[in-house]
């Protein structure tokens, strides 16, 4: 199953097809996209989650703030040099019965103090794998982004 969340309405069909690529492993139960991030003003974006995956390309906590926290630097643009920062695209895919598992979750207090729902997956135990997509997604994710959007058109 594919869920492209409303905040996305620019997701591109190949972005669509190498999420679906992702569950050519048997193992893969949930999977996202994910986008590296080039600028400061995304990096402190609150509406631009962030996420931080593992070796092994599987998202291990998002946050709405920007993770890891480089601690003695000041400049949010030393950052990005230091370290590559993804955020996340609003595309998931799941496995039927995963779907249908995840559904019965209570809120986590994770998800809760985040406002970010991957969490409830993550704290019970669910593995998210990510794909890095180079497509540009443009989510509306407020009034501005939308007027914002108009502006550059």
């Amino acid at each position: 199953m594919i869920n492209i969340q409303g905040d996305e309405p620019f997701i591109q069909p190949q972005q669509i097809d190498l999420l679906c690529s992702c569950f050519l492993s048997s193992a893969i139960e949930i999977a996202t996209l994910v986008k590296k991030i080039k600028e400061e003003k995304e990096l402190i974006n609150p509406n631009t989650p962030k996420v931080i995956l593992n070796k092994n390309k599987q998202a291990i906590y998002f946050s709405r703030t920007p993770i890891p926290f480089y601690r003695n630097k000041e400049n949010y643009a030393d950052w990005l040099k230091l370290h590559s920062y993804y955020k996340h695209i609003g595309i998931y895919g799941f496995r039927v019965s995963t779907l249908l598992q995840i559904t019965h979750l209570p809120p986590s207090a994770l998800e809760i103090a985040e406002s970010l729902e991957q969490l409830r997956w993550i704290e019970n135990g669910y593995r998210i794998s990510a794909a890095i997509t180079e497509f540009e997604s443009i989510a509306i994710d407020t009034p501005g982004d939308l007027q914002n959007l108009k502006l550059t058109k």
